[in-house]
């Protein structure tokens, strides 16, 4: 049994952001707000955020983040009960969203959610991915009680950062199918409507994939990639977890990070470890592969500053990343000679 609570309210569209107070009093009665950010191009558009606050007279403050840690995160719950603010606002990428979302949960206040880039499914999510000591950990966080995506504001985002998001999506394919697995053979819940809602956000990325090719990313094809990355969060908050979103490919790029210090973006990480989950599944890992590598994201670990060494670790150490959930990597994992074996066949180097 678990509670499903859902956004009040979803704006997705061009210039949303210069209304964004409007937005924030229509679901939020508040007369203070703390805006979570993160580098200089995402606090330029908190400061966007800040002066439309206070010019409806909200009082409002920035507080700036240089990652997704509980020490961050722990420090924005102090300024949260200085301020005493009514609503916690995320504007950024994933570690300002992460920290922002995970904040108001610690201190029970309403979580409004502002990302600049399409990188990763936490746009909706009632989960935070929080680093402890030298890897990632989900954990159950607020959700979001409005969200405001302006495209024109994400389509700005870097190249790299778009085609991270198509791979995080991607990676619903193997979480689902690993998610069936732990329901056959562990009796755990599966949700089919969550399922399916999880890999219709897959299914659209492969739909659109040549859109993604193209040299320029057309802003049709971001608007397809924000709204996909909101119903992978939903599907988490029906489900009332990560399964349908993560499953084998998320546990081998979190192994990556352990064994490689955050190498690389999470969901060109997530890329591939879903080339490899689905080869496991004994599904078509090429076509997803070629896809991929179409759209400019890495498909060799040499892409993602990893060697074949930590490679090998990373395959070998996956499966302890999070024991309780049961995946296709089984109990005992790789050895490192079915490592090897498995980075020649699919030609990661």
């Amino acid at each position: 049994m678990h509670e499903i609570t859902l956004p009040k309210r979803f704006v997705v569209g061009g210039n949303v952001l210069e209304k964004v107070s409007e937005y924030v009093l229509s679901v939020v009665q508040c007369s203070k707000a703390l805006i979570v950010t993160g580098s200089s191009e995402t606090a330029r558009y908190a400061s966007i955020v800040y002066d439309g606050l206070r010019d409806t007279h909200v009082d409002s403050w920035i507080v700036s983040v240089k990652s997704s840690t509980i020490g961050e995160v722990n420090r924005v719950v102090e300024v949260v009960n200085e301020v005493e603010a009514d609503v916690v606002i995320g504007v950024g990428g994933g570690k300002a969203i992460d920290v922002a979302k995970y904040s108001s949960y610690i201190a029970a206040k309403p979580f409004v959610s502002i990302p600049t880039a399409p990188s990763h499914d936490g746009i909706a999510s009632p989960f935070a991915s929080i680093k402890d000591v030298n890897r990632v950990t989900s954990v159950k966080a607020s959700t979001p009680v409005l969200v405001v995506a302006d495209v024109n504001v994400m389509a700005k985002a870097p190249r790299r950062n778009i085609v991270a998001g198509c791979g995080d999506l991607i990676g619903k394919f193997s979480a689902v199918l690993d998610w069936r697995l732990a329901h056959k053979l562990r009796g755990e819940y599966y949700g089919d409507y969550a399922a399916s809602l999880s890999l219709l956000s897959a299914k659209h990325i492969v739909k659109y994939s040549k859109m993604f090719s193209a040299r320029q990313i057309p802003l049709e094809a971001v608007r397809v990639l924000v709204e996909a990355l909101i119903s992978s969060g939903i599907a988490m908050a029906i489900a009332g977890s990560t399964r349908p979103a993560s499953g084998s490919e998320h546990l081998i790029a979190h192994a990556i990070d352990v064994v490689a210090n955050f190498p690389a973006l999470h969901g060109e990480e997530v890329g591939i470890g879903s080339i490899i989950a689905l080869y496991l599944h004994g599904k078509n890992w090429r076509r997803i592969k070629k896809m991929l590598s179409d759209m400019g994201a890495p498909t060799k670990i040499s892409q993602i500053n990893v060697s074949r060494e930590q490679m090998v670790k990373a395959l070998t150490i996956a499966h302890t990343i999070r024991p309780e959930r049961y995946t296709i990597l089984g109990e005992k994992g790789f050895s490192e000679e079915a490592a090897e074996k498995i980075i020649d066949a699919l030609e990661l180097v």
